[in-house]
């Protein structure tokens, strides 16, 4: 895998409106042999900079595989990410990365997967998903459990509606306030939990969101009997170099940018919410 230090020029392929304030670039290397030669995992995010302004880390969404783009599901709240928003298709961004460790795809072959996310926290594992779904023979029974605050922050609806179809898989929404329109659980994401059988021993878990759901979600599970060495998080900090140098994003005596984003539970559990 090659980490690029330096930034390389992307050019924006595509731009869609998830929501008001959430749009989903996909971006291409002008390069084509930084194109070939980028690899990455689920997981893992790059350093989105807008020239002349500054830079963001973002999480990679689309398959590792995928050798055509790649995609970005970027929220708009600072300056950076107000720039970015304004850009239009042919225009250009400079990526640098991928950083981190991301999740553990390899090792999960042949267990079940259960993917637990609240709000835009699914974005770092949708690649991950769509990875899983690309190679459905090598992994057991797919559980996907996803929460938001209201039915409009619902992003990927689409996404959910196909994973559900999928053979010996089960997609589980739950919203914290109802809505008209909302057929599925109203409620908080960990109240989807006990829906969900559980073998502990052969289950991978995949968890990404806001840290207290994630740290009352591995509580639960742990009390099923998940060990938490097989409960995977991924962490979000304030990371602004991607190399550790900074310190922005420490997690006890981890930094999240170069030891995660994605840690086992028992790594950061005596951090969480620290």
């Amino acid at each position: 895998m090659n980490t690029f230090a330096d930034f390389h020029a992307a050019r924006i392929m595509g731009k869609r409106e998830e929501t008001p304030d959430v749009w989903t670039f996909r971006l291409r290397f002008e390069a084509q042999n930084i194109a070939d030669r980028f690899a990455f995992k689920g997981g893992q995010f790059n350093m989105v900079y807008l020239f002349g302004v500054g830079e963001v880390p973002i999480s990679i969404m689309s398959d590792p595989d995928d050798k055509e783009g790649l995609d970005h599901t970027i929220r708009i709240v600072g300056r950076v990410t107000r720039g970015i928003e304004k850009l239009n298709v042919g225009e250009t961004l400079g990526i640098r990365g991928p950083f981190g460790k991301g999740w553990p795809l390899e090792e999960a072959k042949g267990k079940d997967i259960v993917v637990i996310t609240g709000g835009l926290g699914c974005a770092p594992v949708v690649g991950a998903i769509e990875y899983i779904f690309r190679r459905r023979e090598d992994y057991g029974q797919i559980k996907i459990l996803h929460g938001v605050k209201t039915p409009r922050d619902m992003l990927y609806k689409a996404r959910f509606e196909t994973w559900a179809r999928y053979p010996d898989t089960q997609v589980l929404l739950a919203s914290d306030q109802p809505a008209k329109a909302w057929h599925y659980h109203v409620g908080v994401v960990t109240e989807l939990f006990d829906m969900v059988d559980i073998t502990p021993e052969k289950t991978i878990v995949m968890m990404c969101g806001p840290e207290i759901m994630m740290q009352a979600g591995a509580k639960h599970l742990a009390a099923r009997g998940v060990p938490p060495q097989q409960m995977y998080l991924s962490m979000e900090r304030n990371m602004q170099c991607g190399i550790g140098l900074c310190g922005h994003c420490q997690v006890g005596p981890y930094f999240a940018c170069k030891d995660g984003p994605v840690m086992t539970y028992d790594q950061v559990a005596p951090y969480l919410g620290i």
